[in-house]
């Protein structure tokens, strides 16, 4: 089974919050992360530390779009919050479809979210890539 993540945080993250966070989600629907083929996020993160250095480590090629083309996109937990502050209702929702290729019946994942132990967000969302 290959996956997309679709990632989204607080700005300044820490690494080890959202590698808890995508832990918890791989677990969740029994993926492991040799399962990832495609990781997304939005523009506004293209900078993010934390995204960046897991990149690195798994060698993955993060995907950032912008708002407008996230915003677009046909998601099962929209959210106003996210909209005030990205300028789309989704994030990691969105950015996990668009990276899988796919429509939100391939969600595994819709919607994980974490709060690490320094009170810092992340989100995760896991869509099934179609073969």
């Amino acid at each position: 089974m290959k996956i997309a993540l679709g990632l989204g945080c607080d700005r300044d993250t820490p690494l080890l919050t959202l590698r808890a966070a995508i832990d918890a989600a791989l677990a969740a629907c029994q993926a492991r992360i040799t399962d990832v083929a495609a990781v997304a996020s939005i523009d506004l993160k293209a900078d993010e530390p934390a995204l960046l250095q897991l990149a690195t480590e798994n060698g993955w090629t993060i995907r950032f779009y912008p708002a407008g083309k996230l915003a677009v996109v046909d998601v099962t937990h929209p959210s106003e919050t996210v909209r005030r502050h990205t300028g789309t209702p989704s994030v990691s929702e969105a950015a996990a479809l668009l990276a899988a290729g796919t429509d939100k019946s391939q969600l595994l994942i819709e919607k994980h979210r974490h709060r690490g132990p320094d009170g810092r967000n992340a989100t995760v969302s896991i869509a099934r890539i179609p073969e």
